[in-house]
Formats: structure tokens, sequence, C-alpha cells
């Protein structure tokens, strides 16, 4: 389960990581630890989904900017960003930057956990969503016209023989663009082609 659950916690101060990386360890998540947001960002692209978890005051790139920049490459990663007590209004602003929600130091380790937990569960459904539709547009994009045209009449509900008079093509040549259709959509019935098209918003439902 430990895969599922990725923390990247950034910070400056080496006790507060140390502090961090002994908690959410005992609690179950595999964590990777970062002194500077930019060596970070360096590796984001390689990173597998996660929750970040980083301090809002630090040298170079801070939480604010760390946001900024996620946010600009329109990365899926939730973060919770931690503060001072005199930090509030700049966690506030890291709310509007889409900051998924923020802890006030010294905060209670039950309620951070419980904060990385939900925000893991509810990214990693947007992140599995986002994935799905980037491979469904593939799936569609690799049709040739003809089949794209085979598949539209089939989602409509028109019978093989007349999808051929349609296109002026015997029926036996869209039985064989039908399966191509079939194989590339990765459907193996009809009803799933209809529901792969209505997510892919070929279909209105």
């Amino acid at each position: 389960m430990s895969g599922e659950r990725k923390v990247y916690v950034i910070d400056d101060d080496a006790a507060m990581r140390d502090s961090l990386n002994f908690l959410l360890e005992a609690a179950g998540f595999e964590v990777t630890m970062f002194d500077t947001a930019t060596k970070f960002l360096n590796v984001l692209p390689r990173l597998d989904f996660g929750c970040v978890v980083s301090d809002v005051r630090m040298p170079g790139i801070d939480g604010i900017e760390l946001l900024k920049r996620m946010k600009a490459l329109t990365s899926r990663f939730p973060i919770v960003i931690i503060t001072g007590h005199g930090d509030v209004p700049l966690a506030v602003e890291a709310m509007k930057l889409g900051a998924v929600d923020f802890l006030e130091k010294p905060f209670e380790d039950d309620r951070l956990i419980a904060m990385i937990d939900a925000a893991i569960r509810q990214g990693d459904s947007a992140a599995r969503d986002q994935a799905v539709t980037r491979d469904l547009a593939a799936r569609i994009a690799s049709l040739s016209p003809r089949e794209r045209q085979v598949m539209d009449g089939l989602i409509a509900g028109l019978s093989n023989k007349l999808i051929a008079r349609d296109y002026d093509i015997s029926p036996r040549t869209i039985e064989v663009y039908r399966a191509n259709v079939m194989t590339k959509m990765q459907a193996n019935s009809l009803s799933e082609l209809v529901r792969l098209a209505m997510r892919g918003g070929l279909l209105k439902d």
C-alpha cells in the first residue's frame, strides 16, 4: 500500500525534514525529502503521483512560487502548505493558488496525516481520470478517417448494411473496419464502444 501513498516533503530545515520523515513513514507513507523546491521541480516529471508537503518560507523558490510553477505545469499533485504563526496571510494566498490546505506550526501529527490521506484520495482520483481521458483521446486519434466514420455509424446505432450504404462500400468491408475499430478502441462489445465514445465526448449522454 505504501507505493500508492507517496509524500514529497520540501523544507530547508533539516530538523523539520527528519521529524516529518519519521512521522510519515511511521504512518505508512513512502516519503521523499527535498531541501529546496528547485530540486523537487527538477525531478517532478519523473515522480509518481503523491502529495506534496511544503514549507511556505524557504530561500530561493518559496512555497508560493512553488504553487505558481506547479499551477503553470498543470500538475495534479495536491499540495499541503506548512506555515509559521505569522504566515496566515501567505497561507490564504497559497489556498487561492491551489494548495489543498495549510497547517500552522506547531501542528497535531494526526491532523497532518489525515490531511495528506484526504489529499491523496481526492487527487489520485482526479489524476486517474485525467490519465484515462488522455488514453482514450489517443485511441480515438489512432483511428483512420474511414474507421472513424464507421465508429460514428456504430455509436449512432446504424447496422453494417446502413453504414455500407452511406459510404458506398460493401458490408463485408465494413465488418473489417468494425473489427479494426473495436481493436483500436479496446472495446469488447458495442455497448462498451458506446460508453467509451460517451467518455471521449463523441456522444452526449
